[in-house]
């Protein structure tokens, strides 16, 4: 992701996640890391074959800790396997980045993201009581622990139509 993806990734923010939408500063915020030899973030877009993003995924690190922060896929898209691809880039990352561990929170509405996730090896840790503003809508705190001897945590399978631009 890039500077110049904010607005379209910002619309579908928005579409996505009326409540709790990210703002653009908060987008610019995250971008101002994800370049460069200190980087610790990695976002990523997707984009149809005419230039449509049809979904974005970030990731930040720290220390040996890395969190998903976003991941969002088009509703046209959605059931294609674009979440999984977006996240396994986002766990090739946090290898990269040498982080073993990697977390994120998922609204516990949110079940469709759950299964994604734990098909992935994540499992929850934990709550964050009304994590989720200004709807007041817990998170279920999830966690996958790859281990220095487990290899990867990415999967195998790379992912079609998604730029990261690093």
């Amino acid at each position: 992701m890039r500077w110049w993806d904010i607005d379209p990734v910002l619309e579908l923010e928005r579409d996505l996640f009326p409540e709790d939408a990210w703002s653009r500063g908060m987008f610019w915020s995250e971008l101002a890391h994800a370049r460069g030899p200190e980087s610790t973030r990695c976002y990523l877009v997707a984009e149809t074959a005419d230039g449509r993003i049809v979904g974005y995924a970030g990731l930040a690190a720290a220390g040996d800790v890395a969190d998903v922060q976003t991941i969002a896929v088009a509703r046209d898209h959605q059931g294609t396997g674009l979440g999984a691809r977006l996240l396994a880039e986002l766990l090739r990352a946090a290898t990269a980045f040498e982080c073993p561990d990697v977390m994120l929170e998922c609204r516990v509405d949110n079940v469709r993201a759950q299964k994604l996730y734990e098909r992935f090896g994540f499992v929850p840790v934990g709550f964050r009581r009304g994590y989720y503003q200004p709807g007041n809508v817990d998170a279920l705190v999830m966690r996958l622990t790859t281990g220095s001897d487990s290899g990867s945590a990415a999967g195998s399978a790379p992912v079609q139509g998604t730029e990261s631009n690093d």
